[in-house]
């Protein structure tokens, strides 16, 4: 609507006289054979007439009011829509501009529909009906997301379109470079009270009872550093994000994590026939050999060579159990949804081999005790071999059966262990248990229902990605369930405790989860 509207005129002959107040495009087409004779000479000239009006979203299109509320607009921190708006009705400039573009759109509006009824009443010779396109006016709600898409989607001379639901951007170009740092969000309670001057993203300072963590907020009697006691969630191996996909790639040793391999379908080194599903686990039995330790896995590698002008294209389905458990206590890693990363195949140099490479980095990294991958694979079978049942022995003499053999060199887990007391949470877990069974007031041991909830929300944070509105699975009661041993009762005698005095006590809103375990 900001754009002016430019309409040209190219009148027919005989129709000046009602063209001349108007912008149209108007096209006389050849027909193929020649018309019979019309009953009047004004009608003699078929018309097909389009009638269009463009408003343009380039940057250079906005009116001076435009880009000057763009300026004002604050930049020290998050803006959602609700607030945009509200800045948008206060511009009072903006407003004016924005009215009168509204009455001047109204007036073209109806002079083009006076002219399209008139130019319908003088087709009637015509062999196709006039074509007209009404101009139709972009809604405020349109016009504060692309106020958002300015501020948040327009770096590096890229554009994009901004999602405030995902807080990221779409590039237009399909290029990831057009999104600027999202800052972070202002607001009460847990909200940021102003953000970091080093990196905008994250908190700088914390409201009232709130206390600035890692570049977030928490409450200030929740004590941090005595979970490190129970779980040791900071490590030495706890990289920044371009440290950790530096290590990744170079396959670093300190990364490793020293895997059991498992499978009565595949063997290491050896060819098979990946046509119908295979399936492999990787296991590291905490429960029976390190019961001291929670491991986190950040990256999955696995060296796959494939025969030559092989047709075979691998799909791979992972499973992760975070703590041990039956395969439907797992989770299936969603590749390419939620912003959840792909896998990423390179080709080793003078060779049929490919280096198939899942980096989870810091985002996505979570707890695992098994992983379990099911390979299938889409290939052009060749005639002769579309009814076999690819349960026989390989047979590499063979050329057509040669072509969708493969076989796995070599699969590696990256990540790093937690050191973690057992017997010392599970003795505070015990308090909160029995208080809520003998129906005394479990509120009275405030600083083991701070420690736990502070436990279990750093361990759902590490919960893999769900869809928007959906909640996320619930970590913390598989963690309780495998590796404390309680029973289902217990479970949910400590979660319900730790619900009430998180709603009743510190007045927080509740985070519903989805039971995995």
């Amino acid at each position: 609507m900001f754009c002016h509207v430019a309409i040209s005129l190219t009148p027919l002959p005989t129709l000046n006289s009602l063209l001349s107040s108007l912008s149209l495009s108007t096209t006389s087409p050849l027909p193929l054979t020649p018309p019979p004779p019309p009953p009047h000479p004004s009608l003699s000239l078929c018309l097909s007439v389009s009638l269009s009006l463009s408003l343009s979203l380039s940057p250079g299109c906005h009116p001076d009011e435009f880009k000057s509320f763009l300026k004002r607009l604050p930049s020290t921190h998050f803006l959602p829509v609700s607030s945009v708006h509200l800045l948008w009705g206060s511009d009072w400039d903006l407003q004016a501009r924005y009215r009168l573009l509204q009455s001047s759109l109204e007036v073209q509006r109806l002079k083009i529909q006076r002219t399209a009824r008139k130019l319908f009443g003088l087709s009637i010779r015509c062999h196709h009906n006039p074509n007209h396109q009404m101009p139709r006016e972009r809604s405020v709600m349109q016009w504060l997301n692309r106020v958002q898409s300015f501020l948040y989607c327009n770096e590096n001379g890229f554009w994009g379109t901004f999602l405030e639901s995902q807080r990221t951007c779409v590039c237009h170009t399909g290029i990831t470079l057009c999104q600027r740092p999202i800052p972070c969000v202002i607001g009460g309670n847990n909200s940021c009270a102003m953000c970091s001057l080093a990196n905008i993203s994250q908190c700088g300072s914390c409201n009232k009872g709130y206390k600035l963590y890692r570049g977030r907020c928490e409450p200030q009697n929740v004590d941090s550093e005595r979970s490190e006691q129970f779980i040791s969630f900071e490590t030495d191996l706890d990289f920044q994000d371009l440290e950790l996909k530096y290590l990744l790639q170079k396959m670093d040793s300190r990364l490793y994590i020293h895997t059991t391999f498992i499978s009565n379908e595949i063997r290491l080194e050896t060819f098979f026939d990946p046509r119908w599903r295979k399936r492999m686990s990787l296991t590291l039995k905490s429960n029976k050999n390190r019961m001291d330790y929670l491991h986190m896995i950040i990256g999955l590698s696995m060296k796959i060579c494939q025969m030559r002008n092989s047709s075979i294209d691998p799909m791979f389905f992972v499973y992760v159990n975070p703590f041990s458990g039956s395969h439907s206590e797992g989770w299936s890693m969603p590749f390419g949804e939620h912003g959840y990363p792909r896998w990423e195949k390179v080709r080793l140099q003078n060779s049929q081999c490919f280096n198939w490479t899942l980096l989870l980095g810091n985002r996505w990294k979570t707890f695992f005790e098994t992983v379990h991958i099911y390979l299938r694979s889409r290939a052009k079978i060749p005639t002769g071999l579309r009814n076999d049942t690819g349960q026989g022995p390989v047979d590499l003499a063979d050329p057509n059966k040669r072509q969708i053999y493969i076989k796995i060199s070599d699969i590696q887990v990256f990540g790093y262990s937690l050191r973690f007391n057992a017997d010392l949470l599970r003795s505070a877990v015990q308090q909160v248990n029995q208080s809520y069974t003998q129906g005394t007031q479990f509120y009275s041991s405030s600083s083991v229902m701070l420690l736990l909830l502070d436990i279990r929300d750093r361990i759902n944070r590490l919960a893999p990605p769900v869809a928007p509105g959906k909640p996320q699975l619930d970590l913390f009661s598989c963690m309780l369930k495998h590796r404390l041993k309680l029973n289902n009762s217990e479970m949910i005698r400590v979660n319900h405790a730790l619900d009430m005095y998180n709603t009743e006590i510190l007045k927080q809103s509740d985070h519903l989860t989805t039971k995995l375990c």
